[in-house]
């Protein structure tokens, strides 16, 4: 009996030490999953090192900046937020044609900041068939050339691109979605190269977009994940909430370009405070706080498993346009008031 309460007393730091583990794991899979893109297209915005701070104080482990910007990397120096950097969608016409092009960009935007956790390299931002990057293979080339000078860089830094709802069709039910096939002309190759990869695809998700335009048909309430009955049956599957919906469509729509295996990071989602139809600060709260407990539990495609989400966006930009919506979709004003509570914990 003596040797079995030693067993059990010596056992103790090791069960705390395992518990320990388990209570980090959790949080890294819940907190950790949601970040907030971080835009610039505004007047009088906080300095790049009061909003890094601002990610700290509010406990946002992770960041989104759609192109370099030396004072925000500097600022991110040391700080510990995993970062999504875009090549911007004007670069990468020039990134495909040169390898040194590509080489030069990584070295003066992620090799010279060694201590910034970059966790993502997007190269473009919805990429559409008329843009130059979307012409044959231009944006499979970037991409290529990008990830070659990182591998040569010596980093381990994953390439993808960032696409949007608006390159899919049939999403309803959403095992019918599919590519629309002018995208899946250019992005069929951007798919082979992320499953060798085994990088992920990131794409914007809005489902204030589709309530918007559906002329009464989407119930506000599927929109903002309030709905409690009548939602969508989609054998095997069942969607209480849009968001769910649209994020299993661009799945199904993988599964038909061979993508399978590829995990999806929902790299923007939001709802504007003001501008437009259900825009409005309760509906940016609800739908924001909802998401963000929603996303740990995983879509019914990939139940128990967290979606990395990135929520749009840090501040309000009143440069932005033309629609007067794109203007107020902050979870912040420039001044670093909240424009409503949200809890990343």
């Amino acid at each position: 009996m003596k040797m079995s309460g030693v067993r059990m007393l010596a056992s103790a730091p090791l069960l705390m030490f395992l518990l320990s583990l388990l209570v980090a794991s959790f949080f890294d899979t819940t907190a950790g999953q949601i970040g907030v893109c971080y835009g610039e297209d505004g007047n009088n915005l906080p300095s790049n090192s009061e909003v890094v701070a601002m990610y700290k104080q509010y406990n946002i482990q992770r960041m989104r900046m759609y192109g370099p910007n030396p004072k925000a990397l500097e600022a991110l120096r040391g700080s510990n937020i995993e970062f999504i950097l875009d090549v911007p969608n004007g670069d990468i016409e020039g990134i495909a044609n040169s390898q040194m092009n590509a080489n030069t960009w990584v070295r003066d935007n992620v090799q010279k900041y060694s201590d910034v956790r970059f966790k993502y390299i997007s190269v473009g931002n919805e990429v559409k068939p008329e843009y130059p990057a979307g012409k044959g293979m231009v944006l499979i080339q970037a991409m290529q050339n990008i990830d070659r000078a990182v591998s040569e860089a010596g980093l381990s830094i994953k390439v993808s691109t960032t696409t949007y709802m608006g390159a899919f069709t049939e999403t309803y039910p959403p095992s019918h979605g599919r590519f629309r096939d002018e995208y899946r002309n250019f992005l069929q190759p951007v798919i082979d190269f992320l499953v060798q990869k085994r990088s992920p695809l990131l794409v914007n998700i809005y489902t204030y977009f589709s309530y918007k335009d559906s002329n009464g048909d989407i119930p506000l309430q599927y929109a903002l994940f309030t709905q409690t009955n009548g939602g969508v049956t989609d054998s095997p599957y069942y969607y209480q909430n849009l968001f769910d919906a649209n994020l299993d469509s661009v799945y199904a729509a993988l599964e038909k370009s061979g993508g399978q295996s590829l995990e999806i990071v929902v790299s923007e989602t939001g709802w504007p405070t003001r501008g437009g139809l259900g825009a409005n600060v309760e509906n940016a709260r609800t739908y924001v706080n909802n998401l963000i407990q929603h996303v740990k539990k995983g879509s019914p495609r990939t139940r128990g498993k967290a979606i990395e989400t990135y929520i749009f966006a840090m501040f309000n930009e009143d440069k932005k346009g033309p629609q007067e919506y794109e203007k107020y979709w902050g979870l912040f004003f420039p001044d670093k008031k909240p424009q409503y509570d949200v809890n990343f914990n």
